[in-house]
């Protein structure tokens, strides 16, 4: 293959496609709308807070005339919603190539002794509910895709627990078995050609943006995801085939 083929197939993996991004109100979701949208893909936002939606979407249209991006506020902690917001995507353009997971939520405590399970009933909904219903939503209309993926964000201490994080850590490695198995999902469904479609999950230590470094110039951040590379990242995994990133985890951080 040709450098300038390669180079053609990485510059179209995402063109024409339609990713939906749940949870793309924040600064991590900005970045990824505005990465999709410059790739060429239709992206289908949504976001629990209308307000913020509407906001992160009316950015990424700015910043790229043309580009089809458009919000829908869904609760995915209803699942019929959740399908509901799979089927009208699928129906109006025709076909789904992609779920980004960015649904996040953090609680924690000083010590282990002082867990306030409070903080797991929160975090369990966030962290895995929102995870079960997207995956179970979505999995038929990526697996009909040519190119389909399911994307979950997650945090390296879901392989490194501390003592203050179990809850946390804990949710985020049970959100990292479910994306798992719907890539078990995937390879089955793929046969001996191997999977079309590929469930991944991006770790990272913690992300960071412009806003938290405006407001502590003099914090490191050491180990930190830019929100801007976290989209970058999330971009290049359709430009992989399925069968390499399917079932995996890809760290933007060091393993602990």
């Amino acid at each position: 293959m040709s450098d300038r083929t390669k180079e053609a197939r990485t510059m179209s993996a995402l063109e024409g496609a339609v990713i939906a991004v749940a949870g793309a109100g924040g600064p991590a979701g900005r970045a990824t709308l505005l990465r999709l949208a410059e790739a060429g893909a239709t992206v289908v936002a949504s976001d629990a807070d209308a307000a913020r939606l509407a906001e992160a979407v009316d950015a990424a249209r700015y910043a790229h005339g043309g580009a089809t991006v458009i919000g829908d506020t869904v609760d995915l902690l209803d699942l019929e919603a959740t399908k509901g917001w799979a089927a009208r995507t699928e129906k109006e353009f025709g076909r789904i190539d992609g779920l980004v997971h960015l649904v996040g939520g953090w609680r924690g405590s000083a010590t282990f002794a002082e867990t306030d399970l409070a903080d797991w009933d929160l975090l369990e909904q966030l962290l895995i509910r929102t995870v079960q219903h997207t995956t179970l939503a979505f999995q038929e209309g990526l697996q009909r895709s040519d190119r389909g993926r399911y994307l979950l964000i997650s945090a390296a201490g879901a392989s490194k627990p501390t003592a203050g994080n179990a809850a946390y850590s804990a949710s985020k490695a049970a959100a990292e078995a479910w994306t798992l198995a719907l890539g078990d999902a995937f390879r089955k469904a793929g046969g001996e050609q191997g999977p079309t479609s590929a469930a991944a999950i991006l770790v990272v230590k913690a992300l960071v943006h412009d806003a938290m470094r405006a407001e502590r110039p003099n914090a490191k951040f050491a180990g930190f995801t830019d929100v801007k590379e976290l989209a970058e990242a999330i971009a290049g995994v359709w430009e992989r085939p399925a069968g390499e990133v399917n079932g995996t985890r890809l760290w933007l951080t060091e393993k602990p």
